[in-house]
């Protein structure tokens, strides 16, 4: 037993270094266009990322014109004026490279991975993209029946597809999170192509944006190649961002929603929580992973493994800029009543309000949370991501890279227990019946 307890205090120590040693370094400055640049050289592998993340996602759209942003995720892969339509993939691809773009509620980003040699193409592709985008019927076009069919494949036809857009339909009554970034295709339909010119005018401009390259730089001529390729990018009009307010929710809010993709039913406990910026949102993250975090967790093992009622259950928190919803599912096994289900997970979320959790759990909890930082930044794009996202979201803090554990390790049992308390309760609650059918709702 010493002997164990001897290598487990060596394993600690070697742990708590090798998380030490992962400190990010970088570089930031801004060009006179209001473009923020992050460079963080890493000589480890002869590789390099090249991102771009602009500051607008689906809360910037308005009633009517929903899915733009994600719309334009696609559209911006079209072309330019120097690049012929259908060649931005190949041109990656034949030099080694691999690239995509995703769109959230709150910004999108687009990358590319490449070997260093080609750290020019990378630049110069998302140089055009800013600059010289091809914006015309023709793409717009193509790329509505692209979405179309993503709506269909990953949502519409899909089981439990719609499930979270149904969620945040009812957390959300005016904020823009109230629809999915998907949009709706109707309103894809009847946008003429001026307020898509216009919309991207707006949102895709330097001073809207953060350049973030991570890899086998060398960091002053990347800084004058960024000089060439994205000092002529006109600067936009500024952007005046407004959070949208929602009410408290007082009464607890009961619903049902069809599914003609599924055969079981699922019931739903959602909660409006603070945004990302906020230590609670943090703190919900860690109670997910007490809930549901695993084989080991308590959900887990008490419905899945105990009593067998369940087929899954889980628990997450989607935060997002301005708000989050804490999200808990559970599927049931053996025809088992939802409310039976629901009634499971209240006494456990009791049971996070009343004591403490124990030592135990508290401190598996942490070393998961410290390892799945060590491997979100374990390549190059994930830690441009990061050093971006940091800038975006964090009050322009971009080494918030190099806090995030910090503000792991401040979370304590207590606070895990006053923010179960504040946050999950059934007065201020989404219970969401989530059942097989045909019905449109």
């Amino acid at each position: 037993m010493l002997i164990q307890k001897k290598l487990l205090c060596i394993a600690a120590v070697l742990f708590s270094s090798y998380i030490q040693a992962q400190k990010v370094e970088f570089t930031q400055y801004d060009l006179p266009n209001g473009l923020h640049v992050v460079l963080h050289q890493d000589h480890s592998a002869p590789v390099v990322a090249v991102s771009v993340m602009y500051h607008v996602g689906s809360k910037n759209e308005v009633v009517g014109r929903t899915g733009f942003a994600h719309f334009f995720e696609h559209l911006l892969f079209e072309g330019s004026e120097n690049i012929k339509k259908g060649e931005f993939f190949k041109l990656v691809s034949s030099n080694g490279g691999q690239n995509n773009a995703n769109t959230t509620q709150d910004r999108t980003f687009y990358y590319e991975e490449f070997p260093s040699n080609q750290l020019k193409l990378g630049l110069w592709l998302e140089s055009e993209r800013m600059m010289h985008p091809v914006i015309n019927q023709v793409g717009v076009t193509t790329q509505n029946e692209v979405v179309k069919e993503e709506k269909r494949q990953s949502f519409d036809n899909r089981p439990y597809g719609n499930v979270v857009a149904k969620i945040v339909a009812r957390l959300f009554t005016k904020h823009p999170y109230r629809w999915d970034p998907i949009g709706s295709m109707a309103d894809l339909d009847a946008a003429k192509l001026e307020e898509f010119r216009d919309f991207f005018k707006k949102y895709y401009v330097p001073n809207n944006a953060v350049l973030s390259i991570a890899g086998d730089i060398d960091v002053e001529q990347t800084k004058a190649l960024i000089a060439d390729y994205f000092g002529p990018v006109p600067k936009g009009a500024p952007i005046n961002y407004v959070k949208t307010e929602e009410a408290p929710i007082t009464k607890m809010i009961v619903d049902t929603a069809y599914d003609a993709n599924i055969q079981l039913p699922a019931i739903v406990a959602a909660y409006r929580v603070p945004g990302l910026n906020n230590k609670d949102a943090k703190t919900m993250q860690m109670i997910s992973t007490i809930l549901s975090g695993g084989a080991s967790s308590v959900l887990y093992k008490k419905m899945v493994d105990d009593k067998k009622n369940s087929l899954q259950v889980g628990a997450f928190n989607y935060a997002l800029e301005d708000y989050g919803a804490y999200i808990i599912y559970a599927l049931p096994n053996n025809n088992t009543p939802l409310n039976s289900l629901l009634k499971d997970v209240d006494e456990e979320i009791v049971k996070l309000q009343s004591s403490l959790v124990s030592e135990e759990v508290y401190r598996k909890i942490q070393n998961q949370f410290e390892n799945n930082y060590v491997t979100a930044n374990s390549r190059v794009l994930g830690v441009a991501e990061n050093l971006a996202n940091g800038y975006t979201f964090y009050n322009k803090n971009t080494n918030n890279i190099n806090e995030e554990l910090d503000k792991i390790r401040s979370i304590t049992r207590e606070d895990i227990l006053a923010a179960a308390k504040k946050y999950l309760q059934p007065s201020s609650r989404l219970v969401l019946y989530y059942l097989p059918g045909k019905t449109a709702q």
